[in-house]
């Protein structure tokens, strides 16, 4: 008993640093996938066939494949074929591979929710706004976007929830976030070996996470309420 209280204040030292880098990852990649999402979106529903095609095929590879071959890829990739690291050495350019990975990935589902939510929006609602002599812009922001985000709410806070349990994938190219700090305890980390109670505490920092994520998607859905789709 004495032993797992002098290593706790460890322990949790080390989940916390991973933690940090796991919402750090989190926070970046939603920065960088919601914005390309939207823009994804639109070009698979351009009516320039070859750009639209491409834009699905793309979309298509990526939902198709696992995240961690990606991951893989990305990582690897130029160093072993252009014989150029581009990522850099160490943590960081670890994490930034991580980063392009995920936004990438996650652009590409978010495509398909965004597309989804737009393509759900009555046309006719477009059209009585064509008739009030709203421009395609004014359009798009007072009338499609409104309805858009309240339909895709749902979809796209279960795909949010998803990546933060994503980011221990990460851990495939030796980035240190959350899974990465509990599991070095088995194998020898900060002076403590063979324990594996830390890998318990890193599925309560996931929890805790998501729940709050829960609470306030649920939040979100109650403000958009006045929208009956």
């Amino acid at each position: 008993m004495s032993d797992f209280l002098e290593q706790l204040p460890i322990v949790f030292d080390a989940l916390n640093e991973g933690f940090l880098q796991t919402l750090k990852l989190f926070v970046i990649t939603l920065l960088g996938a919601l914005p390309l999402g939207l823009i994804l979106s639109f070009g698979s529903m351009s009516k320039f066939k070859p750009l639209s095609g491409l834009i699905k095929t793309v979309v298509w590879i990526v939902r198709g494949s696992p995240l961690m071959i990606q991951l893989l890829i990305i990582y690897y990739f130029p160093g072993i074929v252009f014989d150029n690291n581009i990522w850099g050495s160490g943590l960081d350019g670890r994490f930034v591979a991580s980063a392009v990975a995920f936004i990438i990935n996650y652009a590409c589902y978010f495509s398909e929710i965004y597309r989804g939510g737009i393509q759900g929006v009555p046309v006719g609602q477009q059209e009585a706004g064509k008739v009030l002599g709203l421009s395609k812009t004014q359009i798009f922001f007072k009338v499609t976007l409104l309805q858009m985000v309240k339909r895709i709410v749902p979809p796209m806070s279960n795909e949010i929830i998803t990546l933060v349990k994503d980011t221990s994938l990460a851990r495939i190219i030796a980035m240190q976030e959350l899974i990465w700090a509990g599991e070095a305890f088995l194998t020898g980390s900060r002076g403590i070996s063979g324990q594996i109670w830390p890998l318990f505490f890193t599925a309560i920092y996931y929890l805790v996470f998501n729940g709050v994520l829960t609470i306030l998607f649920g939040k979100i859905e109650k403000k958009l309420s006045y929208f009956k789709v």
